[in-house]
């Protein structure tokens, strides 16, 4: 599912993914690691949202993928909702050395739920944590609940390819 931007479009697929959890997980090195090949080890908090966008080739189609980092912070959750609208996806972003926000990854699944309920695609959500030992893995009951088994649960930090996949084609596949 494409949406128009009111640009020339040159590519085969244009699609809308944005990123979303708590503030503080991760979510604008993880864009500066998709987009720019980037990492900042004394990033600051988005404030409102900003956007990137990538192109690449998957199958002899080119994709451009308009990836939104949104606010996490409790005061701009009316401002960034909006922007879930037009989406065909969502990386749930939390920082695994913080319960609290793998926690309230339901919350804002619900929320994306209520705001783009028409365009994101409900049956797989991609959960990335961030500040992990890559081979530890996650415990079953943290991700029983999440998609009800239709979940694809990535584990790395923004400083690493995710589960040694390269970065670009996880992002776009499934």
């Amino acid at each position: 599912m494409a949406f128009y931007s009111g640009e020339e479009q040159t590519e085969d697929y244009l699609f809308k993914i944005v990123l979303i959890g708590d503030s503080a997980v991760g979510k604008s090195n993880l864009l500066a690691r998709l987009t720019r090949n980037d990492f900042y080890s004394n990033s600051k908090s988005t404030i409102g949202v900003e956007f990137q966008t990538q192109k690449m080739d998957i199958n002899g189609k080119e994709i451009k993928a308009q990836i939104w980092d949104t606010a996490g912070q409790e005061r701009f959750r009316a401002v960034t909702s909006a922007y879930y609208r037009g989406a065909v996806g969502a990386l749930l972003v939390y920082d695994i050395s913080r319960r609290q926000t793998f926690d309230s990854i339901s919350r804002w699944l619900n929320e994306l739920q209520i705001a783009a309920f028409q365009t994101v695609v409900r049956e797989i959500y991609n959960i990335l944590s961030r500040k992990v030992i890559l081979s530890q893995e996650l415990k079953k009951e943290d991700t029983a609940w999440i998609g009800n088994g239709k979940t694809i649960v990535i584990q790395g930090d923004g400083n690493h390819e995710a589960n040694g996949q390269p970065k670009k084609a996880w992002c776009c596949s499934s």
